[in-house]
């Protein structure tokens, strides 16, 4: 066994199949539906290059927890490839790896291990990758800076790798958080945070507006389970049935700005509509209608995800 999936599963095993549900994106289900949606447009070239890739994952022994037996060959390479896709939430309940830098790991230590790229052998889990947290205000409050390195830096980084003739073991750990993050930059509250005199750091990306009368405690975690929840890669696959196509010309805007931006005005067109959700920490009730608004809304997103992660592994990766 390759000596850093030695380190993992000494004492992790535990909890290699608990993601953390503190700082998540998507949940594990939609981001396994993202990558379903992705893998059903690769070619077969690319198909057969990410499972290479992805054969040096040191997670990837304990992925067959999760398929079902009897499962094809063919359909279990998909399934590792949707699996995969979860990797970097799966690391956040990984006791191998340890948080960095403050706020709970959620902003970026002020040194240059924020931003390397060396592979498995960095063992932080770099929270901070996972959301750009674009502030704004209703109540005309002073915006903070943002953060960097974020997640937007980080596409960019790991884009550039695959594109790259760097060694296929950086190109493994580069894709693994590319197949994660391409599905973070389109949930809206991994996009923006609301400032204002009751908060004026901001909530968070919705973290810090509670929620009364949902099964989600605050309104971020609603966000990440609007689709549903479970770890069942087979779940996810057979949801992806019920998923608009996504535009033609939004599917083949590579441009990760352009997607934060959109993003970032579902968040506040949307997410942090008004009512229910007000200005403040609430608790807030979420309506019918809002869920359901909420639900078309992600399921878009989903689909749109999916489509543009695969245009970018058929055109980039190498």
């Amino acid at each position: 066994m390759h000596r850093i999936a030695k380190v993992m599963v000494a004492g992790a095993v535990a909890h290699l199949l608990v993601c953390s549900a503190s700082a998540s994106a998507w949940n594990s289900r939609s981001h396994m539906m993202i990558a379903a949606v992705a893998y059903t447009r690769l070619t077969p070239a690319v198909k057969t290059r990410v499972d290479e890739l992805l054969r040096l994952n040191p997670d990837r022994d304990n992925w067959s927890a999760l398929i079902p037996a009897g499962t094809s060959a063919t359909r279990k390479k998909m399934m590792r490839f949707m699996i995969a896709a979860t990797w970097a939430d799966r690391i956040k309940s990984n006791p191998a790896y340890h948080l960095d830098g403050s706020h709970n790991g959620n902003r970026p230590p002020e040194d240059p291990s924020a931003s390397r790229n060396t592979g498995y052998d960095d063992f932080a889990r770099h929270k901070y990758w996972h959301f750009e947290d674009r502030p704004f205000t209703q109540d005309n409050t002073s915006l903070p800076p943002i953060p960097t390195p974020n997640l937007r830096t980080q596409i960019t980084a790991f884009r550039e790798v695959l594109a790259s003739p760097q060694p296929d073991a950086l190109k493994s750990y580069d894709l693994s958080w590319l197949l994660h993050l391409i599905g973070d930059a389109h949930q809206p509250l991994h996009c923006t945070t609301r400032v204002s005199a009751q908060q004026p750091e901001g909530d968070d990306g919705g973290n810090g507006v509670n929620l009364t009368g949902s099964s989600a405690d605050n309104l971020h975690s609603f966000w990440d389970g609007v689709l549903g929840g479970g770890q069942s890669p087979a779940t996810a696959l057979g949801s992806i049935a019920n998923l608009p196509d996504p535009p033609t010309s939004a599917a083949n805007d590579l441009d990760v700005s352009h997607w934060l931006d959109a993003c970032t005005a579902a968040a506040q067109q949307t997410a942090y509509q008004s009512p229910p959700i007000r200005e403040g920490a609430g608790p807030f009730t979420l309506t019918q209608a809002y869920k359901r608004k909420a639900r078309k809304l992600a399921e878009q997103q989903v689909a749109l995800a999916g489509a543009r992660l695969a245009n970018i592994l058929n055109e980039e990766l190498r």
